[in-house]
């Protein structure tokens, strides 16, 4: 029988009880992916990330990054949970100030910067890949019956649009907060309609009503196909939510050379989440995209395999 460390932490939240939860793993050269995959239903969490060497010297660290049902090339909470569990433990040292550091994902390197501030993490931020924008989806009647609302309750003049850095996210944007509160996912049309393409595996909802004065736009997240009813912070979405609205051109402002977003998601799930996306460039060329954010520790415990 083996015995695993893992770490219980809330991303992309100062307090517990919000924010995403997730587990992070030891792992080991034996543990093969069935066992890691059976580990995460096990688990039951939207993800579960496994901690290994890296492959390449220089880096600090390989992540493997399971829901319950897949696994995934990359994950922006896992990513920035990851990190933020690896500084604050002092598996791997950080210094006072940035710490620029480089992990191992399936998508390839991925660059985080670790701040510590007064001997604590203070906030991770994760370099993305560029977004990948595929074809308008014009069906708008069925993205609207999708989520239990009419085509009057989508945003007029932007579309319904596949955008990628890693995994794919259908944006849907919506008029307004209440709009947004009343969304009922129909999973019996996604299955009809969607499951087997796999540009629409995932649905990202977005309005720039928000609860949060702080914050650009408010979301949801479902991903039927990761066995993931509601997700209520979605990192590897927010670097294409960003871009996405500076492509678009929703937001004010939108010929800075630096886009500041605050985007709020998790509060119809009672975990509040806020993820920070910053976006160089702009809707003529998109130069780069980070989303960031910071993290509580809220347990620890052992796996016996």
């Amino acid at each position: 029988m083996k015995t695993l460390q893992y770490t219980l932490a809330d991303v992309f939240t100062e307090v517990p009880f919000g924010g995403n939860q997730l587990a992070v793993v030891e792992g080991r050269d034996d543990l093969t992916g069935e066992a890691m995959q059976k580990i995460a239903r096990e688990l039951n969490l939207s993800e579960t990330v496994f901690v290994f060497p890296p492959a390449k010297e220089g880096n600090v660290m390989q992540l493997r990054i399971f829901t319950p049902q897949m696994e995934l090339p990359m994950a922006g909470h896992p990513t920035i949970g990851a990190a933020f569990v690896l500084a604050s433990s002092g598996a791997v040292p950080a210094e006072e100030g940035p710490n620029e550091w480089v992990l191992e994902e399936q998508v390839g390197e991925i660059p985080v910067t670790v701040h510590k501030e007064e001997g604590q993490i203070v906030k991770v931020e994760m370099k993305q890949p560029l977004p990948v924008f595929s074809d308008e989806f014009r069906n708008r009647r069925l993205a609207a019956q999708l989520l239990s609302l009419t085509e009057e309750d989508l945003l007029p003049d932007f579309p319904i649009q596949t955008i990628s850095s890693g995994v794919p996210f259908l944006f849907i944007p919506l008029r307004s907060l209440q709009a947004i509160q009343r969304i009922h996912f129909r999973l019996d049309l996604w299955e009809q309609h969607f499951s087997g393409n796999p540009e629409i595996q995932h649905i990202f909802t977005f309005t720039t009503e928000t609860e949060s004065r702080q914050a650009a736009v408010h979301a949801r997240m479902f991903a039927p196909a990761m066995g993931i009813a509601e997700d209520p912070a979605t990192g590897a979405a927010s670097g294409p939510l960003g871009v996405y609205l500076v492509e678009h051109k929703v937001l004010p402002n939108n010929e800075s050379a630096i886009h500041a977003i605050r985007s709020e998601q998790g509060y119809e799930m009672g975990r509040p989440s806020s993820i920070d996306i910053t976006v160089s460039g702009n809707s003529s060329r998109i130069e780069g995209v980070k989303i960031g954010g910071t993290a509580v520790i809220i347990g620890k415990g052992q796996l016996f395999i």
